[in-house]
């Protein structure tokens, strides 16, 4: 059931502001490093960088980019064959979760209503899927979890960051420190590997983000997966999603190699 029509994503809403440039986590990094054992559990159960994507990794990226564009049509089709291909409900329901982080709740919620009318369907036709797991760890609360988020993107992108916007807006760094790579990624149902290849989906269908794309496909390598499952990743965008997903990523994917060579 995969759907292979090519179409130009139009930009989604409420894109939340530079997702990739990072915070500035130098002042508190020290403080951050007992949440930081948590993150690196996290990241441990993630598999050693082979050469293609599992079946299920390579379902999750049509249901990101599906999702990202409203396309509730495609969505449809990337459901039903994320969870034939081993995709717990848990798991599915958890990117679309993810989704309000980069496309914003009109997006998410339309396509977690998606997710419940293909479950009933299935369910109709007597197909019982795996309901999975819920996050186990405990989740920290106010300045903990901000000082979690802070560990966790450091993590991501394999050093402290920081910025103009976030000097300009710490409104904004304090949303993506304590919602995106704090809650979010102090789930534990959902690896980081696949958090990421949901974000790289995700991101696909926005154009004008292509800055942040990039930077996502060098955090998937920064998180175990290689540089040829982020190749198959590109055609797996373009074949099953969109030629104009597939241009963004393999453009994108081109300069975050190069910048990986020159580091």
């Amino acid at each position: 059931m995969s759907n292979t029509k090519p179409a130009e994503r139009r930009p989604c809403g409420a894109l939340i502001l530079a997702l990739t440039l990072g915070l500035t986590a130098a002042s508190s990094y020290a403080t951050a490093q007992s949440s930081g054992s948590q993150a690196s559990k996290t990241m441990n159960q993630e598999a050693p960088a082979a050469d293609t994507l599992s079946a299920r990794q390579q379902a999750i990226l049509p249901i990101a980019a599906f999702g990202a564009a409203g396309d509730m049509a495609g969505l449809r089709n990337a459901l039903n064959e994320g969870l034939d291909a081993g995709l717990t409900i848990s798991e599915t329901r958890e990117i679309l979760v993810q989704l309000y982080a980069y496309a914003g709740f009109p997006r998410s919620l339309n396509a977690l209503n998606e997710l419940i009318r293909v479950l009933d369907s299935r369910r109709q036709r007597g197909i019982q899927d795996s309901p999975g797991e819920e996050p186990k760890r405990p989740i920290p609360a106010g300045e903990a979890l901000r000082l979690a988020g802070a560990a966790n993107q450091t993590k991501l992108v394999g050093r402290p960051v920081s910025g103009a916007v976030q000097d300009f807006s710490p409104a904004t760094a304090e949303y993506l420190q304590s919602h995106l790579f704090g809650a979010i990624f102090e789930r534990d149902n959902l690896d980081w590997q696949s958090r990421e290849l949901a974000t790289v989906g995700f991101i696909s269908s926005l154009p004008g983000a292509e800055a942040q794309l990039q930077a996502h496909l060098g955090y998937s390598m920064n998180v175990g997966l290689s540089a040829s499952q982020m190749q198959q990743a590109v055609s797996i965008l373009n074949d099953r999603v969109g030629e104009g997903n597939g241009k963004r990523a393999r453009e994108a994917l081109t300069r975050a190699l190069a910048a990986r060579q020159t580091k």
